[in-house]
């Protein structure tokens, strides 16, 4: 099934620091989409028992992350389907993702997740539980720490605010998602 009115499979990426909302924004699209979502603390949580992150610095486990990632999605767009995609995500990885869509005769479509309210955001973090299988939950200073590695985004994206309902951003991104692209792949 695709994606509302959409012709060609997507790539939905959903982007943001931890606690903006992502998980379950992405988690609410797949449910009335019934499209599979690939999350990266999902996929790092199955391999943590195995302990193949001992000694691996950062650079190797964020291309490990975004590799397996990468690698679900590229299954799913062989049998013309689309995907949806909860992780942190730069411009690189976003571009890379956009040459594999058209790659594919699909589309990448990026969901920025934010939260403006700042107070919000940290309740949201220190308020969660996820209950991920072997993954940890994380705390405000992790954020913080993300919030200046990762530079901001500059491709193409709906940003939705985590102040707004999910009901609200939900059909936000259902909207952005049957709208045609403004930007041509590839």
């Amino acid at each position: 099934m695709r994606i509302d009115r959409a012709v060609r499979p997507q790539i939905i990426a959903f982007a943001g620091l931890p606690g903006a909302g992502k998980s379950t924004l992405a988690e609410a699209l797949a449910r009335v989409s019934r499209t599979p979502v690939f999350a990266s603390d999902w996929l790092m949580g199955a391999l943590k028992p195995y302990h193949v992150f001992k000694g691996m610095d950062e650079a190797t486990y964020d291309a490990l992350c975004h590799g397996l990632v990468e690698s679900l999605v590229t299954r799913q767009l062989l049998v013309d389907q689309s995907a949806i995609t909860d992780c942190v995500l730069d411009d690189g990885t976003a571009e890379r993702w956009g040459r594999l869509a058209a790659e594919h005769d699909a589309e990448l479509r990026v969901v920025e997740c934010v939260c403006s309210d700042v107070d919000l955001h940290r309740r949201r973090v220190e308020g969660r539980k996820r209950n991920i299988p072997n993954w940890h939950e994380v705390d405000w200073a992790h954020v913080e720490r993300m919030r200046g590695e990762f530079p901001p985004l500059t491709v193409e994206r709906l940003t939705v605010d985590a102040v707004e309902s999910i009901e609200v951003n939900l059909g936000k991104v259902r909207d952005y998602l049957a709208a045609p692209s403004a930007v041509r792949q590839g």
